[in-house]
């Protein structure tokens, strides 16, 4: 049912294009506060930092080797070094969001009714041990995502990146890496011994593996292809940024025993906190007020798919061409404007509202407590930019 380390399916998760792939929910310093301040509250109440959660692989004497050799990578520009810096020092960002997503829904929910007086004796802080297991599983998913997507196309490779062994190294520990992290994720999951609940994860690695084929596949044209329309948009950006967190909620619900419609809620609860995630993360450079230092943005992002449907495809690539530089790149202080003078900008925001709304309807079927507070806060949180 899972991919074996090293298997076709892994591969194809390896092929990926040039491209910023930003770890961080916000850049902005004080969306940044706010979102530190509402997830280190919620870790305090299921327990414990979400960032030991896969601290036991991370720890292992199989990883320990691979960061060995991962120094080597040091002085170069491959994303894998950045990742692991980010997974090291950026606590600020709380890269590990999902495990606490799926902790805090557990605790929100309690104990089903069909659950035993037995099972319920197993709880601790209102937690199933099964459901922490769950938690753990699913921040492993997502890092050894996060690792091979890091993977740089050799054939974009530059002199300025570092040495081609280095980068061909690079990709190797990133392969094997991440592979790795895929491996303990499914052997943990078999040990939770539910049928169910290994159909929903599973479903959802295969999930994850499409939507980067198509965030690729788009990636690749350069926004001079047909390109997405938001519903499109959407349907892509739940598979690679959704899918995991949606069916892990779920997933949490099936543990504690809860009937269809409490597993219908969270599950619509992940999905629809993943998309405005998204749109957050895709509204960052075009809302920041720092003028100064231009960061890339990507042509697949939120409110330039939003602005491409408004002006159509002939005004877009005339944009497109009037951006480019004579050594034919984006000069992407003209692209930044071209977008913000139509409604590419606020139909995003519009959008993120949106879900951040549906998501608190979602949660508000859970009992009140601490932990459904929360939960509200995280899904408001996603709204401030």
């Amino acid at each position: 049912m899972f991919p074996a380390p090293g298997s076709r399916l892994t591969r194809l998760l390896s092929v990926s294009v040039r491209g910023l792939r930003r770890l961080s929910l916000f850049s902005s310093s004080e969306s940044s506060s706010t979102w530190s301040k509402v997830v280190s509250d919620a870790e305090k109440i299921v327990g414990y930092p979400t960032s030991f959660m896969s601290l036991r692989c991370l720890l292992s004497d199989e990883l320990s080797n691979v960061a060995m050799h991962v120094r080597k990578l040091v002085g170069t520009q491959h994303p894998l070094l950045n990742t692991a810096r980010g997974f090291v020092y950026d606590s600020k960002n709380n890269l590990q969001m999902r495990g606490l997503i799926v902790l805090l829904l557990s605790k929100a929910a309690g104990p089903g009714h069909a659950a035993s007086d037995l099972l319920t004796q197993d709880m601790v802080s209102g937690i199933y041990p099964s459901q922490r297991n769950l938690a753990e599983i699913t921040e492993l998913i997502h890092t050894a995502f996060l690792v091979h997507r890091g993977i740089v196309n050799l054939k974009e490779w530059t002199v300025s990146d570092g040495p081609l062994k280095d980068m061909e190294f690079g990709n190797k520990m990133a392969v094997l890496s991440g592979d790795f992290l895929l491996a303990n994720a499914c052997t943990g999951l078999a040990q939770l011994n539910d049928t169910k609940v290994v159909e929903l994860i599973s479903s959802a690695i295969g999930d994850l593996v499409q939507g980067i084929y198509y965030e690729s596949s788009y990636n690749a044209e350069d926004g001079l292809g047909e390109g997405v329309d938001v519903t499109s948009w959407e349907d892509q950006t739940f598979l690679s940024h959704g899918a995991l967190l949606a069916k892990s909620c779920q997933a949490a619900m099936q543990l504690a025993k809860h009937d269809r419609e409490a597993q219908r809620l969270a599950y619509l609860y992940g999905k629809h906190l993943s998309l405005g995630h998204k749109l957050n993360s895709d509204l960052q450079p075009f809302v920041e007020s720092r003028l100064g230092e231009m960061t890339p943005i990507s042509l697949s992002a939120a409110p330039v798919v939003f602005h491409r449907q408004i002006v159509g495809k002939e005004r877009w690539h005339q944009q497109l061409q009037e951006a480019r530089t004579l050594r034919n790149q984006l000069d992407y202080t003209k692209l930044l404007a071209a977008v913000k003078s139509e409604k590419g900008v606020s139909s995003a925001v519009d959008l993120c509202r949106y879900h951040s709304n549906r998501a608190l309807e979602a949660i508000q079927a859970f009992p009140s407590s601490e932990a459904r507070s929360a939960l509200e806060n995280i899904a408001s949180a996603v709204t401030k930019f």
